[in-house]
């Protein structure tokens, strides 16, 4: 089983980034972290990080082409408003999982809505580190159904 991990922007500054809602947990840790229990549910994960809405949807156009079997997305910011985002997703017809680190629902009121809701298995948010790794589990567990 395949999983392919998308981390959106401004994601390769965490560890860097406002500690107090996203710790000092790093890309790399949290990369490390999922491919570690990816080898516990015997899937390998493969995770891509970018800046450029555009470099976003060609991975997710890829993933499609590559029949990845379930994907999580960390969209960051684009999540509130990438209608472009939001539809490359639509095109896939694996389990799709929303994970944030922080509970979007308890920031800012712009943060409250997000643009992927609506096509995606679920959203986990708000646990940190966690939140990746539950979202794995969920993803594996929608994909094996």
């Amino acid at each position: 089983m395949k999983v392919l991990m998308l981390h959106g922007i401004n994601h390769n500054m965490f560890g860097k980034r406002d500690p107090l809602q996203y710790g000092t947990v790093t890309l790399a840790e949290i990369d490390a972290t999922l491919r570690a229990l990816g080898e516990e549910l015997g899937v390998s994960i493969e995770s891509f990080q970018t800046n450029s809405e555009r470099e976003m949807c060609e991975r997710i156009h890829q993933g499609f082409l590559d029949q990845v079997d379930a994907v999580l997305i960390n969209a960051g910011a684009w999540t509130h408003y990438s209608y472009g985002i939001r539809d490359a997703l639509a095109i896939l017809t694996v389990p799709v999982v929303e994970v944030h680190m922080s509970n979007i629902h308890a920031r800012e009121p712009f943060r409250h809505h997000s643009v992927f809701a609506e096509i995606v298995k679920g959203q986990i948010c708000g646990f940190g580190l966690d939140s990746y790794l539950l979202g794995l589990r969920a993803a594996v567990s929608a994909a094996c159904r």
